[in-house]
């Protein structure tokens, strides 16, 4: 049969013992009491006279008293203060008992009243200080009991041999009930601290269970969020320019062909938002760096379009947050360089300097002074995006001489981002 029981905190089969004559030691304690005392009335129930006193006299009322008060004490109190009492008249009828018994078994009632007072004790110092006390009451009741009988008195080194069985009893027993004491309240410190833990650890895994979902929650409406914003608004933009084309292409083909290709631009532009939306979404993704991504952007834009775009493209790593940024960031400025600045040139650059990314989009188109700039080119949303990320956002333009994007966003884990 094993020798483990299960539960929070496994313990052995003298240790649960030990558990169980902590739980039941008041009961254990009395009934060793009385069977203690039954035997000394046993040894001195004669006519024996003490003092001029018979002697089961005077131990039959002093039992009895013996035996209620340590019930009293057991039962019906629960504080140390409200048991000092008790102590003293415990040593007070173990001295009377000594003095009128014939001394067999005292020592074993003097051991059962130290039990009830090492259970309810924490500190070992306060039992061992007990103990002594009481070391030094079994030997002067013994010396004074001599003189009563009337035997020769003992010097201190002869009284501790006749006493040495009753001695060693007191000091073994103190060490062997201390020891189970002092085990059982490790144990169980250990179980409470065992089932804290365990209680904790639940609610950890349930607080992050909570976190994962609502970060999944947060993560697909910011998703849906981007759809609308980006793909809605290609879509819808899309729809405005094939429709102004319809109404130029008669008298101005050039023009409607220049929106024609700025819609085209802005409906890959959109596919390409809802591809990338759908992957998250699957949580899935396409093993592509973003230097790849970037470059694919460029590609889409002069594909059939007749539009030029040099680029120079480091490649970084950053952030799912950061590459999605800088992505959409290239096609807002392309999209709004052909739509407003009739652009048909752009220069693109992605720069790891230090510790920081730059972002420099340049476009040949009309320009703008730089006061008269718009925020519903979309350019407002882009600046708060790049302060998010820790980093910055400015423009340069003059009319007639183009329109420049600076970005500058710092890599990932560096000081200032958020």
């Amino acid at each position: 049969m094993s020798d483990r029981r299960e539960g929070p905190l496994r313990m052995t089969e003298p240790e649960v013992a030990a558990a169980g004559l902590v739980k039941y030691g008041k009961y254990i304690i009395f009934g060793l009491l009385i069977l203690a005392e039954l035997l000394v009335m046993a040894n001195n129930y004669d006519d024996r006279y003490i003092a001029g006193v018979v002697g089961w006299h005077v131990l039959l009322p002093v039992m009895l008293f013996f035996t209620a008060e340590n019930a009293l004490k057991l039962w019906g109190v629960r504080t140390f203060p409200g048991k000092f009492v008790f102590y003293v008249l415990d040593l007070m009828c173990l001295v009377i008992l000594t003095l009128f018994s014939d001394g067999i078994l005292i020592s074993t009632m003097y051991a059962i009243v130290l039990t009830e007072f090492y259970l309810g004790q924490q500190r070992l110092t306060a039992s061992f200080g007990m103990m002594c006390v009481a070391i030094v009451f079994v030997l002067a009741t013994t010396q004074f009991a001599n003189y009563i009988h009337e035997q020769p008195s003992l010097g201190i080194i002869a009284l501790v041999s006749s006493m040495f069985n009753d001695l060693l009893l007191i000091v073994f027993h103190f060490f062997a009930v201390n020891l189970v004491l002092q085990t059982v309240r490790r144990y169980r410190e250990i179980a409470a601290a065992n089932a804290e833990l365990e209680a904790s650890s639940a609610a950890l895994i349930k607080a992050n269970a909570e976190l994962k979902e609502v970060t999944a929650l947060r993560e697909r409406q910011r998703i849906a969020k981007d759809i609308h914003d980006t793909a809605g608004h290609s879509i819808t933009t899309v729809i405005m320019q094939t429709e102004s084309a319809k109404l130029v292409i008669d008298r101005d083909p050039a023009d409607a062909k220049r929106k024609i290709v700025s819609a085209n631009l802005q409906a890959k532009h959109a596919l390409e938002e809802l591809r990338q939306s759908v992957h998250l979404l699957s949580g899935t993704r396409e093993g592509q760096t973003l230097q790849d991504e970037l470059t694919e952007i460029v590609h889409d834009t002069t594909d059939g379009t007749g539009i030029v775009v040099r680029s120079e493209i480091d490649d970084v790593t950053l952030c799912d947050a950061k590459r999605r940024f800088l992505c959409n960031s290239l096609k807002e400025g392309i999209s709004n360089g052909l739509r407003h600045g009739g652009a048909t040139a752009f220069y693109f650059e992605l720069r790891r300097d230090g510790q920081r990314v730059n972002f420099l989009l340049s476009d040949n188109g009309k320009g703008l002074v730089l006061s008269e700039l718009k925020e519903g080119f979309g350019l407002k949303g882009m600046q708060e995006r790049a302060n998010a990320l820790g980093g910055s956002l400015w423009f340069e333009t003059e009319p007639e001489e183009g329109f420049e994007i600076h970005l500058t966003l710092p890599l990932d884990g560096e000081k200032g981002e958020v």
